[in-house]
């Protein structure tokens, strides 16, 4: 089964989004910036199980296209679920192994978009 990497600083945000994740998901992980995100994915163990980062953009630290396009130069077979807000630029996030969910969004359609990125890695993995 693979690994969700959430990457949330919002405590209370964060603490629902895995509540919800982890009722479909068995192994949901999160971290609370880009940073300690980047430090997961250099380990082999977890970097080999993982199979879809979600995160949001307001950050400390290195955040948004930054943190996404970092990830995928590392990890350039595991997809993106952005959460984000609609003004923010959905074009700074190109590529077919990133999806943009706008805010505000029902738990159900994050929970629709992680099985549907989470079932795609899976095909193109095999």
């Amino acid at each position: 089964m693979a690994i969700i990497l959430l990457v949330d600083n919002d405590p209370l945000q964060a603490f629902q989004r895995k509540s919800i994740l982890e009722r479909q998901f068995q192994e949901v992980e999160r971290v609370g910036d880009a940073a300690d995100a980047l430090c997961l994915v250099e380990q082999p163990y977890f970097a080999g199980k993982l199979g879809l980062v979600i995160s949001g953009l307001s950050m400390p630290g290195i955040g948004g296209p930054e943190f996404v396009a970092e990830l995928h130069a590392r990890l350039p077979d595991v997809p993106v679920l952005v959460l984000g807000s609609a003004s923010e630029a959905v074009g700074d996030y190109a590529g077919g192994w990133v999806h943009f969910l706008a805010k505000p969004f029902a738990m159900d359609e994050m929970l629709a978009a992680a099985t549907s990125l989470l079932a795609q890695s899976s095909a193109s993995a095999a």
